[in-house]
């Protein structure tokens, strides 16, 4: 199973509409996450253009009208693999120790997370930390988004745009 991750759009604060090359890519893929800070429902719109499956939660700058149709944090299984979905808040430098805290009990062999708009991919006591970065924003120096791609074995990039 191929999935697209993308967090921290921030539409349109940051940019008016999902990048081109972004919805390029995710036209080939079998779902979608998006790890939250959307901050306007035109880039959940943007996203089921290309993908009808489309895995969200919300982050610490959504609006009302977001968190209310998308939890905090879900945990959702593809082909045997645990997958936890949570924004993040706090500090960037705390984000893993928070993260980890969230999932204790849930025991899942990847958390997806945003927040930071730093991408990152690294596995951590034996679990995938996954953060597509901000396909959006400049602040970490680049614009980026992940591929996960699941079978056997989980094969994650992060991609730069």
């Amino acid at each position: 199973m191929k999935i697209g991750v993308i967090s921290d759009t921030h539409i349109p604060i940051k940019c008016e509409h999902i990048p081109e090359a972004v919805l390029q890519a995710f036209k080939d893929v079998d779902m979608i996450v998006h790890a939250g800070d959307m901050i306007d429902l035109t880039a959940i719109d943007e996203l089921k253009q290309v993908c009808s499956n489309i895995v969200a939660v919300s982050g610490n700058m959504d609006p009302e009208n977001i968190v209310k149709k998308f939890p905090a944090k879900k945990i959702f299984d593809v082909l045997g693999f645990k997958i936890g979905l949570m924004h993040g808040y706090g500090a960037p430098t705390d984000l893993i120790k928070v993260l980890k805290d969230a999932f204790k009990q849930d025991r899942p062999n990847i958390i997806i997370f945003g927040h930071s708009h730093k991408a990152m991919n690294e596995i951590i006591d034996g679990v995938l930390f996954f953060n597509p970065g901000s396909a959006t924003d400049h602040l970490s120096g680049a614009t980026t988004y992940g591929i996960l791609d699941i079978n056997k074995d989980i094969d994650a990039k992060i991609i730069k745009i």
